[in-house]
């Protein structure tokens, strides 16, 4: 299929690796002009070399730096028709355990990076006069997972937010959609298969399994099926979705909503 975005301009936040790079790989191969960003320099230069993408380097966790991103990117470009938020992540830990510190940096890394890259490009977003977000929540938005708790409730917030941003931004020409990764094989998960097998004293084939026996599917998720997912909601072919967190999760979030 077609996704009708060659040559367009697309910048992909938190693609150094995993789905952010393979979301990054995934328009490049529709041949759109894609730019990867991420903190550090060499990784993302690396990065999007290796899929003839550009990069540029900021920290989506800190204002001044998202401020100069925009900057970077206004300079250099008369627009954005896609961007792609692939910044977040979880943290396990029992309720009991968890400080305020832990919850302001969980608020920072899943909500108020999202925040700040979605405000600070709204203006280049609107001169695209058509533009499409694609943002990343997960899918403990919808199926809590145990000893996550910092984590899922910002997860459930992101859904409100992907809602609301929808539903503001739509009268300017931005369609705004998210996807709810389930558990996918990429080098976060590998490095805690690892770190549960070291404690547990098994090995990192055995964690990976006890985990994929919860999901429907039987098996975890790659990056590049989860990337395929945001290809289709950042391109012209999804123009009738809006305001969608849609789970690409094997299934393993079972509820109705």
């Amino acid at each position: 299929m077609d996704l009708r975005i060659a040559g367009q301009l697309a910048l992909v936040v938190g693609a150094s690796d995993g789905i952010g790079l393979a979301t990054g790989a995934a328009l490049a191969a529709e041949n759109a002009q894609v730019t990867l960003v991420a903190r550090d320099a060499a990784t993302i230069a690396a990065a999007a070399a290796s899929i003839g993408a550009a990069s540029l380097t900021a920290d989506a966790t800190d204002a001044a730096s998202v401020t100069r991103l925009v900057m970077d990117w206004d300079a250099a470009h008369p627009h954005l028709d896609i961007l792609v938020v692939a910044v977040g992540g979880s943290q396990r830990s029992a309720f009991a355990a968890l400080t305020d510190d832990d919850w302001r940096a969980n608020h920072e890394l899943n909500i108020l990076a999202t925040v700040r890259l979605v405000r600070g490009f709204l203006p280049a977003l609107t001169r695209a006069k058509g533009a499409r977000v694609v943002l990343f929540g997960a899918a403990s938005a919808r199926m809590p997972y145990p000893e996550q708790i910092v984590s899922n409730v910002h997860k459930a917030g992101h859904l409100a937010l992907v809602k609301t941003l929808a539903a503001e931004l739509l009268p300017q020409g931005i369609r705004v959609n998210a996807v709810l990764p389930g558990r996918t094989l990429t080098r976060l998960w590998r490095r805690r298969a690892d770190a549960l097998a070291a404690a547990e004293g098994t090995t990192r084939e055995t964690v990976l399994a006890r985990f994929a026996a919860d999901i429907p599917l039987g098996r975890f998720g790659t990056a590049e099926e989860i990337a395929d997912v945001a290809a289709f909601l950042a391109s012209p072919r999804s123009g009738y979705v809006v305001g969608q967190s849609v789970a690409a999760d094997g299934g393993i979030a079972r509820g109705l909503l």
